[in-house]
């Protein structure tokens, strides 16, 4: 596959697939320096397509100029007429000292009724939260409530910025079912950043890796048959996890960057593109 690649033309869709995002030929720079070059993706209604790659390789700015809050220097990025979007940020922390209760963080950017609150607290399975401290929460009924927070907006598209970052492992897994659900449901299109390099939503259409340009797309590979997997995981994270094989001639670090291929040949990666570090996730920032 080459730089560029066009996301989410799965045969299904066919005809009525309905077309929230694009990018053609975009390039970014900042400072002189192209962060993004080179990428071209589309987003249909229905889809869900994750976002991976190490640290730096321009997720998060991909991800801004699709919403139109970052100039593009070549190419375009754009919504189409008419796209909601429900947002999922990255990391969301409430001092302790502030009193921020649940419901009142569900209206702090606009006003909702509280039948609704309480709909889109109850969707996501956290509406026994509803008058609890934000700072109270763990990790899994944050995300939770900033969903439901995102639902509120009657989205077309959800866009997940590392949604389960800090989350633990059983946690993930239901997260990933409850977005499967929704996108089963609600029929929303769903952009993923992973912080994962390799272990991804099961029921994601199309896995993107970037690394300044489109290094490699594809589907993520089922794991839910392997014996060994069930045994450690369970079911239910078997049915969501799946693991995505790299198809590019690097691999990364503990920490998410490229690592140079040896002269020697000593330590290319894989012919899957996992090298020696094929199970890890990073965190960094872009």
């Amino acid at each position: 596959m080459g730089a560029a690649a066009v996301i989410g033309g799965q045969e299904n869709h066919g005809g009525d697939r309905r077309l929230l995002a694009r990018a053609q030929a975009l390039e970014v720079q900042f400072g002189g320096r192209a962060v993004l070059s080179g990428v071209d993706m589309d987003i249909a209604a229905g889809e869900i397509v994750t976002i991976i790659g190490p640290n730096g390789s321009g997720k998060t700015t991909l991800v801004k100029a699709l919403l139109g809050l970052i100039s593009v220097t070549q190419g375009s990025a754009r919504l189409m007429p008419g796209t909601r979007i429900g947002y999922v940020p990255q990391r969301f922390g409430v001092d302790a000292v502030l009193p921020l209760r649940v419901d009142r963080l569900m209206t702090l950017t606009a006003p909702a009724s509280a039948s609704a609150i309480g709909a889109a607290l109850e969707r996501v399975g956290v509406a026994h939260l509803r008058r609890a401290d934000v700072a109270s929460l763990s990790g899994g009924e944050t995300q939770r409530v900033l969903l439901a927070r995102a639902l509120l907006r009657q989205p077309d598209l959800l866009v997940l910025d590392e949604p389960v970052q800090g989350v633990d492992f059983a946690g993930e897994a239901a997260l990933y079912a409850l977005i499967g659900e929704l996108r089963d449901e609600m029929g929303l299109g769903v952009l993923m950043v992973s912080h994962d390099l390799h272990v991804v939503m099961a029921a994601t259409d199309q896995v993107l890796c970037l690394n300044g340009h489109i290094c490699c797309a594809g589907v993520p590979s089922d794991v839910s048959r392997h014996p060994e997997f069930l045994r450690l995981f369970g079911r239910q994270a078997a049915a969501t996890l799946a693991v995505y094989r790299h198809e590019h001639d690097h691999d990364h670090d503990l920490h998410g960057h490229v690592v140079a291929d040896e002269a020697d040949g000593d330590h290319a990666p894989d012919p899957h593109g996992h090298g020696h570090h094929a199970h890890h996730s990073h965190s960094g920032h872009e």
